[in-house]
């Protein structure tokens, strides 16, 4: 298998702790993994071995790759079930999980989940659209799951909810080698108000979700 280069170390992937009823979200989630492996990047994700956290990480243990999953520790009998891959790092609540993932990620993927997965998916894009960070933030559209989340999202900037230039911020595609391509070319752009923001905090990831900002 030819590797690929790459401008990322790692990604963190949201993704459901459900296979879904499709098996193309399940194929999705092992076809992300191998494409990960495929370009030498290491996986961060939500801990679970069910679902498609399991498929995803398994795919990229499997192909050699350094899996770290984030987990509560009060979640770990419900997501973890069996023997888990890689390496599980235990935290003590929600917030922390989603600061931990963020600030080791360079990118991030969402496959297809559930309330969990659209949660950490819209703080990131909001991180994204304060100029927290400057990663890439894509959706992994398998089948057009999230086509009705993308038609909300244009509704809200018909609107005059979500900016125009907001609205680039979230990047999709149905399979996960185009989806890697458009990461690859994200060039993040930011309006007037948010290029003057100065987030003095060290760890500044780690500080709003521990504070519990809210936008």
């Amino acid at each position: 298998m030819a590797e690929r280069k790459t401008s990322f170390k790692r990604i963190c992937v949201f993704c459901g702790s459900s296979p879904g009823k499709k098996s193309s979200y399940q194929e999705a989630a092992v076809q992300l993994g191998n494409e990960l492996v495929e370009r030498r990047i290491d996986l961060v994700y939500g801990g679970g071995s069910v679902g498609l956290m399991g498929l995803v990480s398994q795919a990229v243990h499997d192909g050699g790759r350094h899996v770290l999953g984030v987990i509560p520790k009060t979640l770990m009998p419900r997501e973890i079930t069996g023997e888990t891959v890689g390496e599980v790092r235990a935290v003590s609540d929600m917030h922390q999980r989603k600061a931990e993932m963020a600030r080791l990620a360079d990118a991030f993927i969402a496959l297809p989940g559930g309330y969990g997965t659209l949660e950490e998916l819209l703080e990131v894009i909001t991180w994204a659209q304060l100029g927290i960070h400057k990663k890439p933030v894509g959706l992994l559209n398998v089948d057009g799951y999230y086509n009705s989340l993308l038609s909300f999202i244009d509704q809200a900037v018909d609107e005059g909810f979500v900016a125009p230039i907001a609205r680039r911020i979230i990047l999709s595609a149905p399979t996960a080698k185009e989806l890697m391509r458009e990461l690859e070319e994200y060039v993040p752009q930011y309006d007037e108000i948010t290029s003057k923001l100065v987030w003095e905090v060290p760890d500044q990831i780690s500080y709003v979700a521990e504070a519990g900002v809210a936008t």
